[in-house]
């Protein structure tokens, strides 16, 4: 490579860098506007859904906005909170930027401290850049594309994560500690046998298995796109995988609905966790 292309690959690894801290930053300073509500009552509304929204959500969406639109006015934005914008309009997208301003919002309502702010930078349907912050837990996960993956808690030096090998027997589980009510998720546990479980809320789940305290997630359920962009990139530069339960990895911004397949979130190791599906559930 030429002296001139070296100069211009620094130059863009250097801005990629740069764009990354204002992101971290970005979410931060939404997860302090997040406590704020979280210290006083927490009043509930339902969307067309019947999910639930707080002005926690909507505080957090509209700063991150307004500090995504100064530092890329040219990128679109597409938030939990403005997603009815049409394929039509979505599929001439090439970079955007994927947020969900207070994910686990029940259990910001449970104040049990297990919601994050994610914000993901997504290309040609690939997550490149992803931060994952969690204002209660004081802790803050981020990645970007060929640079690795990070977690600091608090003001600390950031540290480098991976994920594990699973084990052949005795793996652990990340899932959320909801008491399991029957479904697809109690069967997949059933056939995977002896296994341990760490419990945990929002995006985290999956960064649990970035950081190797899990093995695997399997959301048996519905997400949406948001929920999972951030975190994708996290656990992909961590060395791991976020796939269907065909094993096929998820793509972003592909059609009409924004909702997730069935999905699995995992480290290294030999296990095909489709295997432990009904054939007839595999997406």
């Amino acid at each position: 490579m030429s002296s001139k292309a070296d100069s211009q690959a620094d130059k863009i690894v250097d801005e990629l860098s740069d764009r990354l801290d204002s992101v971290v930053s970005i979410a931060k300073v939404a997860g302090k506007k997040i406590l704020e509500h979280y210290e006083s009552e927490v009043a509930v509304t339902s969307k067309t859904d019947d999910t639930p929204l707080t002005a926690a959500d909507l505080a957090a969406d509209e700063i991150i906005i307004e500090q995504l639109l100064s530092l890329s006015p040219d990128l679109p934005i597409l938030t939990e909170e403005s997603c009815g914008i049409p394929f039509a309009e979505r599929n001439e997208w090439n970079t955007y930027w994927l947020v969900d301003p207070l994910d686990g919002t029940r259990e910001f309502i449970k104040h049990s401290g297990e919601f994050s702010v994610n914000i993901a930078l997504i290309e040609k349907g690939v997550s490149v850049l992803g931060v994952v912050h969690a204002p209660a837990l004081g802790v803050t996960y981020w990645a970007q594309r060929g640079c690795g993956a990070w977690k600091q808690m608090g003001d600390a030096e950031p540290e480098s994560i991976s994920v594990r090998t699973a084990p052949k027997k005795g793996v652990t589980v990340a899932r959320s500690s909801a008491p399991l009510t029957g479904g697809l998720l109690n069967r997949f546990l059933d056939k995977l046998g002896e296994h341990k479980v760490v419990s945990m809320g929002s995006a985290l789940k999956s960064c649990l298995v970035a950081e190797g305290r899990a093995d695997v997630y399997a959301r048996l359920g519905p997400t949406s796109e948001w929920d999972t962009g951030a975190a994708q990139c996290i656990v992909e530069e961590a060395g791991g995988h976020i796939t269907d339960t065909n094993m096929r990895e998820l793509r972003y911004n592909t059609k009409d609905s924004l909702l997730n397949p069935h999905f699995f979130v995992f480290g290294a190791g030999d296990h095909n966790w489709s295997d432990y599906l009904d054939e007839a559930k595999k997406n």
